[in-house]
């Protein structure tokens, strides 16, 4: 990755315990191969797991839970019917939904807009723009002009995982941003890579 992230000015998410204390990398790990549908691992760089993603094999909104690693459930990611372009819904324990998140169609790459109201009660937009094969993309917050609080790239790290389909992420989170919420935008991303 090249130079760190600044801070963000006011802090952008849902779960404070997920907040980037200083500029962090998290690493996704795609499990293709596992009998539970996707699952994904989120690590820091340094290993230090973050949140664990169960995907429900056979559930037709591709229904992906999100835990911490006491097990304690914060979030599931559904894929939303009936919409002109693809859409997810983020949705606390209660099924209520706390983050939508929809993909447009952009001339170059990809984009999607991922809306929701932070833990100060802020109304939030962040946009996510990504080059024409998704190996890279920005996630800018639109409330606070256009700043860059995420970087993707989708480098595939090895060829081990390119036999075996698998793909890896490094996310570069700024401080004062939600790593849980960063790390729910990207699964949307890559679920909707793989309808293709």
């Amino acid at each position: 990755m090249s130079h760190n992230l600044r801070p963000v000015p006011q802090p952008i998410g849902i779960f404070p315990q997920f907040f980037a204390q200083a500029p962090e990398t998290l690493v996704l790990k795609e499990h293709v191969l596992s009998l539970t549908g996707d699952s994904f691992s989120i690590k820091l760089t340094n290993g230090t797991p973050i949140v664990q993603v169960e995907g429900k094999v056979l559930s037709l909104s591709g229904r992906k839970k999100v835990c911490d690693m006491a097990g304690n459930h914060l979030f599931s990611i559904r894929k939303e019917h009936f919409h002109i372009h693809t859409t997810f819904g983020v949705e606390d324990p209660k099924d209520q939904k706390i983050m939508e998140v929809k993909s447009s169609l952009a001339l170059f790459g990809s984009k999607a807009t991922a809306t929701f109201t932070s833990l100060n009660g802020k109304q939030e937009t962040l946009q996510m723009k990504g080059n024409f094969f998704d190996t890279r993309a920005e996630i800018t917050d639109e409330t606070q002009g256009g700043l860059v609080v995420a970087r993707i790239d989708r480098k595939i790290l090895s060829g081990k995982d390119l036999f075996f389909g698998q793909q890896t992420y490094a996310v570069e989170v700024a401080p004062n941003v939600d790593m849980a919420l960063i790390a729910a935008l990207c699964i949307c991303l890559d679920e909707k890579n793989n309808e293709k």
